[in-house]
């Protein structure tokens, strides 16, 4: 059992979607307390950013920020931002070449959890507000975000097999997912041949996978979430988003739990109408329940 939650503001602006993301996640940590992650969305960075995942013990942490440097050498990749805090090293730097290698490269040799111009995928160990506590996610300003509350049972307990997941080579596509993929080892060994690199045993990291080549083949987002409830097998849930759009899917056969809630101003998106009403403290909220085999996307 997982939790997962999105809220997109309609109007391009600096919404405070760190704050509403926690308060949402908080609502539904019963349903994951073994980890929380957010995919945030903002202005457009000058320089690519990538997250890591790095040791927290200090010898472990200098040879992984080293590593690191050493690869961004090797690909011509010049460091402009840094910032080391928790387990995670966040970096901007300048660069032109081949995302699908550089990125490729980078995962085989690093645990790269995250990368984009508009994308910060911020993930660890607890609760919500533990991870807001080391990692301030409530400061976070941008137009929409997606999360995510963890029960681990198919992988193990550690900020790298949490979610959200991004794809390899594929910048600011990022997902969250509740449910279970039957038929994950098969569609992962299609596009293994293909190229596409896995780095967890996680079925949700096969999700982003997938839909990222949808997009990269020129599908709109709401035909490749079309297809993904056709060619997806077992008992689902999940939110997508883009820098400019968010999106749900739903199995057909509607285990998983989802609910929503649309006005003039957002898109509230969550396992359970808690997570919505955090957003509303006080007051009625209408929301609805997505039918099964069902998706939908929103742009900005």
């Amino acid at each position: 059992m997982c939790g997962i939650a999105g809220v997109m503001y309609k109007q391009k602006g600096a919404h405070e979607i760190g704050k509403s993301l926690i308060s949402m996640l908080d609502g539904c940590q019963h349903r994951g307390p073994d980890s929380t992650g957010f995919a945030l969305y903002g202005d457009k960075h000058e320089q690519l950013q990538l997250r890591f995942i790095i040791p927290t013990d200090e010898a472990g942490k200098a040879e992984a920020i080293k590593n690191i440097g050493t690869l961004l050498e090797k690909h011509d990749a010049k460091l402009v931002t840094e910032e080391s805090i928790g387990c995670s090293y966040h970096i901007g730097v300048d660069f032109g070449g081949d995302l699908l290698a550089f990125t490729k490269d980078m995962e085989e040799h690093a645990k790269l959890v995250s990368v984009g111009h508009y994308l910060d995928i911020i993930k660890d160990d607890g609760t919500a507000h533990d991870v807001d506590d080391i990692y301030h996610v409530g400061n976070v300003k941008g137009t929409h975000a997606i999360g995510h509350v963890r029960l681990a049972t198919e992988s193990a307990v550690r900020p790298e097999a949490a979610h959200p997941f991004w794809a390899t080579g594929f910048e600011d596509i990022a997902i969250v997912h509740n449910g279970q993929l039957t038929n994950y080892w098969k569609m992962r060994r299609r596009l293994e041949r293909r190229g596409f690199a896995f780095h967890t045993d996680n079925d949700s990291e096969l999700v982003a996978v997938y839909l990222a080549d949808k997009l990269a083949q020129g599908n709109s987002l709401e035909s490749a979430l079309e297809t993904a409830i056709d060619d997806m097998d077992g008992t689902f849930s999940f939110l997508v988003s883009t820098p400019t759009e968010i999106g749900y899917a739903k199995d057909h056969l509607a285990a998983k739990p989802m609910v929503l809630l649309e006005n003039d101003d957002m898109i509230a998106i969550a396992s359970e109408e808690v997570s919505i009403n955090r957003l509303f403290p006080g007051q009625s909220v209408n929301s609805t329940e997505p039918a099964p085999g069902t998706f939908r996307t929103w742009s900005l």
